[in-house]
């Protein structure tokens, strides 16, 4: 039954996403010709171009991700990739209907560009970060953001700024290089707040816990099986009851710590866990220590020749 409530919340957590999302694109970056990446962004580039419906677009540019989506991460996030998409999409053609595609502010005006890309990124980097809480995404270049968190390492966020570059790029020769510019504001501004929101309001690297259970066979089973970790016992002495308890730490990367925190909760709720932001991790699965040496010779490098 609680397995159940947790798909529904979910899923509620897709729905105002998506809807969130859909409303940033409708009233601030369509209108105002920003094309901060993802599919939204190339949807952007097709209504300037040829008048096509922003949302409609969406949902025909993610479908062949979205099968790559199914692939690698499983049916299960696949239908919500899919729950993701078509809300994104259903959403935004909603709003475009209700608003106009003209947005709500006066482009007439200098600042309204300003604000399109304050309150644009906000509430996409706000919707975003809202869908990927729930384990799923809203399809499109989301998915290929966290392929490259996945194998990389690097915070979500940062995965889908990097994503968006190379549309950005695009949009640059379409409408202006201003316009490009406001892009990348827009693309920064969403990375900060999915950072914030799919992290439980921290801004690590990745996350460390350290769980205390009477069912750590079954917790570690899941880390080694499900997240495609592993984890270490530490052998422990609660002060008060002076009893060993082994305590479990592992480390994950950002998108997989929600979901073992509900498998923690589902299979001891008297289990203690803490959770803590790990801004940097070198070893097996992570950064190697050999290209984070090279980083640093590289940096001493480049600080000894900026003095000449």
């Amino acid at each position: 039954m609680k397995q159940i409530k947790h798909i529904v919340i979910d899923y509620i957590y897709i729905l105002i996403g998506s809807a969130i999302t859909g409303l940033g694109i409708t009233l601030f970056t369509n209108p105002a010709k920003i094309a901060p990446g993802g599919v939204s962004g190339i949807a952007t580039i097709l209504f300037h171009l040829f008048g096509f419906d922003v949302g409609t677009s969406i949902l025909f540019l993610s479908i062949p991700i979205f099968l790559i989506g199914v692939k690698l991460f499983g049916k299960r996030y696949g239908l919500n990739s899919l729950v993701g998409t078509i809300a994104l999409s259903l959403f935004t053609s909603l709003w475009c209907r209700i608003f106009g595609y003209d947005g709500v502010l006066d482009y007439s005006k200098e600042m309204s560009i300003w604000l399109s890309c304050l309150y644009g990124g906000v509430l996409c980097g706000l919707g975003i970060g809202i869908v990927l809480k729930s384990g799923s995404n809203t399809g499109g270049t989301d998915i290929v953001a966290l392929i490259l968190a996945r194998y990389t390492h690097i915070p979500t966020g940062t995965a889908l700024l990097i994503v968006d570059g190379f549309i950005i790029a695009i949009s640059a020769f379409v409408f202006s290089l201003e316009s490009a510019l406001f892009a990348i504001i827009v693309s920064y501004i969403i990375s900060i707040v999915i950072n914030k929101i799919v992290i439980s309001m921290g801004t690590g690297y990745a996350k460390t816990a350290f769980i205390i259970s009477e069912s750590l066979d079954q917790i570690g089973d899941f880390i080694i099986n499900n997240l495609d970790r592993s984890a270490t016992i530490v052998k422990a002495t609660g002060l008060y009851s002076g009893e060993e308890k082994p305590v479990l730490m592992v480390v994950l990367p950002n998108y997989s710590i929600s979901e073992l925190v509900r498998f923690v909760h589902k299979v001891d709720k008297n289990a203690f866990m803490t959770i803590l932001d790990t801004h940097q991790v070198l070893g097996e699965g992570f950064t190697p220590m050999e290209k984070m040496i090279e980083i640093k010779n590289n940096d001493v490098t480049s600080n000894i020749n900026s003095n000449f």
